[in-house]
């Protein structure tokens, strides 16, 4: 037999699994998987609890709050709201 280049070979397995199956891979939409250092895993991991907590702490907010049925409004301490009823008078 004459020997093949690994591209015929790599197309003749691939058409031999076309005749197996007709099982296909999805595409792949991210980038392939890519080795990391300790020290990046450690800082991915951190950020990613940080985030985590941060989401819980924001869900468990709003679930009390709704369950207090406590409304949040817009506060402005310098707006006009405030001057409405405050009269300034300088100290002559």
């Amino acid at each position: 037999g004459s020997p093949i280049t690994t591209e015929e070979r790599r197309l003749r397995e691939k058409k031999h699994l076309n005749d197996i199956t007709a099982a296909r891979l999805p595409p792949l939409h991210h980038s392939p998987a890519k080795l990391l250092s300790i020290e990046e895993s450690i800082a991915i991991q951190i950020q990613q609890k940080e985030a985590y907590e941060e989401m819980q702490a924001k869900l468990a907010a709003q679930k009390l709050a709704e369950r207090l049925n406590i409304k949040m409004l817009r506060f402005e301490p310098e707006g006009e709201a405030s001057m409405q009823y405050r009269e300034v008078r300088d100290e002559d």
